[in-house]
């Protein structure tokens, strides 16, 4: 029942913001199952890399805004309709580069841009640092997860605990107040937005999705702050060599504008926008995410060819039906 209600969730989100979007199921060998992506639009391809614990279709306010390219939106490995992983720490790194490489293999592309939040922005520049050629251009719509010394908030590193973790099971369930908390502990409101608001909730019952995103966050963090091993550090942002932007949110609780500042300054070809809003700064200020986005996209996006949407290409398993039809 979580994932029928998970599905009519992600259909109302998606028709609230007039996005016409097709599910398709990728065979991702090193999940040994399926990832699953949202594709919308037609142009060049772009990739949307959403953070831990959230889904793709949480880009629909954003999405709505990009017109004239092919969206490819992906849910992470246990998070919304992807197929479950093992996240360890050690092997974090390898499971992220994978992911997105088969995942575009799968989708046929050998090379995009990415729109990347939180663990997704970690994930897309492990990318774009091991499989270069992979990655056109970044642009991170929020603090990636663990750069330049960040971490996450003190509570959702304190719910790494064991003992932690299954005082909250027994004590704060899902529900609509705990989305409104998880919401504020990240900057931002949701209560305007309801259909945003039971999309996270209906997200937080999946089956996987709390054993997923424990796992997650142990590899990624610890109390003290990120793990050192998958840490984004100076080093790694010098050596990107793809065109870089950033918009940052300036009551992002993961890292604050001046973290984007540094990094900007460290990245070869950067440039950074600070805007309202927090972790998810989209939510709120869609219009003008989407027209900074529009400009850095069509200037690197001009070269690339134009796809072509196969509805229903890369799947052996039942499509939810998500498409808005008038």
């Amino acid at each position: 029942m979580s994932t029928a209600e998970f599905i009519k969730a992600q259909t109302q989100i998606l028709e609230r913001f007039g996005v016409e979007a097709t599910s398709r199921f990728i065979n991702v060998p090193l999940l040994a199952g399926k990832a699953h992506v949202l594709v919308s639009g037609d142009g060049p391809p772009v990739m949307m890399v959403i953070g831990g614990g959230m889904v793709a279709a949480m880009w629909a306010p954003l999405m709505a805004q990009l017109k004239g390219f092919t969206l490819y939106a992906v849910d992470l490995p246990g998070n919304g309709l992807s197929d479950p992983t093992t996240y360890r720490t050690a092997t974090l790194r390898t499971t992220g580069v994978g992911f997105l490489e088969q995942v575009q293999e799968g989708l046929g592309l050998e090379q995009s841009p990415f729109i990347a939040q939180s663990m997704g922005g970690l994930w897309s520049t492990w990318l774009a640092l091991d499989r270069p050629g992979r990655v056109s251009a970044i642009s991170y719509i929020g603090c990636p997860a663990l750069i330049l010394g960040t971490s996450a908030p003190f509570l959702l590193r304190f719910s790494t605990l064991s003992w932690v973790t299954a005082l909250l099971e027994r004590l704060d369930p899902p529900s609509l107040k705990r989305v409104d908390r998880v919401a504020a502990m990240a900057g931002e409101d949701l209560r305007t937005m309801p259909e945003l608001r039971r999309l996270f909730l209906e997200s937080s019952k999946l089956p996987a999705s709390g054993s997923q995103l424990l796992s997650l966050h142990r590899a990624a963090v610890r109390i003290r702050g990120a793990q050192p091993a998958v840490a984004l550090t100076p080093s790694q942002l010098q050596r990107l060599t793809q065109p870089v932007q950033l918009i940052w949110g300036e009551n992002d609780s993961f890292g604050p504008p001046s973290v984007g500042r540094q990094a900007a300054d460290m990245i070869p070809d950067a440039e950074i926008h600070v805007v309202g809003g927090g972790h998810g700064p989209w939510f709120s200020q869609h219009e003008m995410v989407g027209w900074l986005l529009t400009r850095f996209l069509d200037a690197n996006t001009r070269d690339m060819p134009v796809e072509k949407i196969e509805p229903g290409s890369g799947s052996d398993r039942p499509e939810p039906r998500i498409r808005h039809e008038d």
